[in-house]
C-alpha cells in the first residue's frame, strides 16, 4: 500500500482545525483528492451530491471520501450559508476564543492524487467510508492514534504542528487498511486477492521490483506455486494475469516519474523495465489514455493551478 500511494503521487494537505457555528458551513472544493474528516467534538453533518442524505457524524467518527467531490460540512442537517475552504490555505487552529465545550469541531485533511490512478485499489474504494467511534473499538491502533491527535490539539505545545500532520497521516493510513479489510469487496478484485498470502507475496515481489524481466515462471517460483497455480489464483482472485498486473505497475510508477523528474523517456523506459522509449510510450498511451510527453507537458502545466498540492 505504502508503494501505491507514493507512485501515485501522494500529496497532502492538512486544512484546518475548524469550529463549525450553526450559521455557516465550510464547502471543500476537494475534486482531486481523497478527502478525510475526524470530528474532534460535537456534532457534524456531511453533504454531498453522492449521498441520498447528509451524514451525521459524531465525535470520534471519521470519515474518508475516496475520490474528490464539491462538499459541505455544517453544524446542522439543513444550511444557508456557505464558507469555501481553499486548498491553498495554510493550516492553522482554530482562534481560542471561539472554542467552547458544545462547539462542533472538525480537523480535515486532503490527499492528493492529481492524476487519476491507474492502480485497481483506487477503483474499488467507496465514495464515502465513515468509521464510528465506537467501531473503532475494534481498531486499537487507529482508536490510539485518535485519542494523541485529541490530546496535542488540546495542548498546542511546542511542535504540535508536526505532531498533528504525522498522526493525520497515520490516521489516513489505518483508515485505508479499515477499508481493505471491513468494504464487501466483489470476490474478484484487489483488495481480496490480498487476502491470498501468495498472490501477495507475488504482488509485493513486482511492486520492489518491476523493472525486472519477470517470467511467469520467476514470479511462481517466488511465490512458491507453480506457473499453473499462480496464473489461476490471480485469475480467481484478482481477475486479471501477473503480467497484465506488472504492466499495471510499471505505468503507475512511470507516471510518478514523468511528474517528478526531468529524466529523458529512454531512462524512464529502462527503469520501468522496457527496451526502449517506443515500446514504453506505446503502452503508456494504451493504458493512460495520452502519450508520456503530453502527460508530461500537461503536469508541468497544472503545476501552476492554486488548488493543486505540490
Amino acid at each position: 500500500m505504502s508503494d501505491l500511494f507514493q507512485q501515485a503521487g501522494l500529496r497532502r494537505k492538512l486544512l484546518d482545525l475548524r469550529h463549525i457555528s450553526p450559521a455557516c458551513a465550510l464547502q471543500f472544493p476537494c475534486e482531486r483528492s481523497v478527502g478525510l474528516h475526524v470530528v474532534v467534538q460535537g456534532t457534524v453533518y456531511l453533504h454531498a451530491p453522492s449521498l441520498p442524505e447528509p451524514l451525521q457524524l459524531q465525535a470520534g467518527d471519521m470519515a474518508v471520501m475516496a475520490r474528490g467531490c464539491l462538499h459541505t460540512l455544517s453544524a446542522s442537517a439543513r444550511f444557508k450559508n456557505v464558507k469555501p475552504v481553499g486548498l491553498a490555505d495554510n493550516w492553522h487552529s482554530a482562534d481560542a476564543d471561539t472554542k467552547s465545550a458544545t462547539a462542533n469541531t472538525v480537523i480535515s485533511g486532503a490527499y492528493q492524487f492529481w492524476h487519476t490512478p491507474v492502480h485497481p485499489f483506487f477503483e474499488e474504494m467507496p465514495d464515502w467510508f465513515v468509521l464510528r467511534a465506537q467501531d473503532a473499538t475494534e481498531a486499537p491502533q487507529l482508536q490510539h492514534s485518535l485519542h494523541l491527535l485529541q490530546q496535542e490539539l488540546q495542548v498546542q505545545a511546542l511542535g504540535s504542528t508536526a505532531i498533528v500532520y504525522g498522526l493525520l497521516d497515520v490516521l489516513f493510513v489505518l483508515l485505508m487498511r479499515e477499508i481493505v479489510q471491513r468494504q464487501e469487496q466483489p470476490q474478484v478484485s484487489w483488495s481480496q486477492s490480498m487476502q491470498d498470502p501468495q498472490v501477495q507475496r507475488a504482488v509485493q515481489a513486482l511492486h520492489a521490483d518491476c523493472a525486472r524481466q519477470w517470467t511467469l515462471g520467476t514470479l511462481a517460483s517466488h511465490a512458491g506455486l507453480s506457473r499453473t497455480s499462480l496464473a489461476e489464483r490471480f485469475r480467481k482472485r484478482m481477475g486479471n494475469t501477473p503480467l497484465n498486473y506488472l504492466r499495471t505497475v510499471r505505468m503507475q510508477k512511470a507516471m510518478g516519474v514523468l511528474s517528478g523528474s526531468e529524466r529523458s523517456l529512454e531512462q524512464i523506459a529502462q527503469e520501468v523495465g522496457y527496451q526502449d522509449a517506443f515500446s514504453f510510450s506505446k503502452v503508456f498511451k494504451r493504458t493512460v489514455g495520452i502519450a508520456p510527453r503530453e502527460f508530461r507537458r500537461q503536469d508541468a502545466q497544472d503545476r501552476t493551478l492554486a488548488w493543486r498540492i505540490g
